[in-house]
């Protein structure tokens, strides 16, 4: 009876060694596609900003803060063909008077794109502030200048501390 209990175990055996030493090494492929698609993303540095003016700026009937000492924004965006900032003030009842506000970039604009250099008048509407024409890969950083004139049209009571008057300043990035 032994016997055939080994003739079944070396056939198993055999047919175990001779099918690892029959195994073949194969490869495939896999492509993998990124559906990319034009996005932009903007971040406010500076979402709570204060101009106090001094009393040469009231000699001068305006105050100001330019470059990095005024709104500071970052933007980045994918598109092939850029994006464009824009900035406007949506306040249903803007204490500030929208004549009385302006605004401007020193940021020099991207590659095929423009700024608004010189102070203009803030809007309820969006006003392209700066743009690039290609993509804008890595973060940059853009200044917006304020000034703020008329000072005399904003009255303070002569007591403690001072009086303040708001406006919300929005900003909005798209891929063009």
């Amino acid at each position: 009876m032994k016997p055939r209990f080994l003739l079944p175990a070396v056939l198993v055996a055999g047919g175990l060694l001779s099918a690892s030493a029959g195994f073949a090494a194969s490869t495939g492929t896999a492509a993998v596609t990124l559906g990319a698609s034009a996005n932009a993303v903007l971040q406010v540095l500076d979402p709570f900003f204060s101009i106090i003016p001094t009393a040469l700026d009231y000699s001068n009937d305006y105050v100001e803060a330019t470059g990095a000492a005024g709104l500071r924004v970052r933007l980045k965006s994918n598109s092939l063909t850029g994006c464009i900032l824009y900035v406007k003030c949506g306040d249903a009842s803007p204490q500030i008077a929208l004549a009385d506000f302006l605004v401007r970039t020193q940021t020099a604009a991207g590659v095929g794109g423009t700024t608004m250099s010189s102070y203009t008048a803030i809007t309820a509407a969006d006003q392209a502030l700066w743009s690039t024409g290609i993509a804008q890969v890595g973060f940059v950083q853009i200044n917006t200048d304020i000034r703020v004139q008329n000072l005399f049209a904003y009255p303070d009571a002569m007591a403690a501390g001072t009086t303040s008057y708001t406006d919300n300043l929005t900003y909005t990035v798209v891929a063009q």
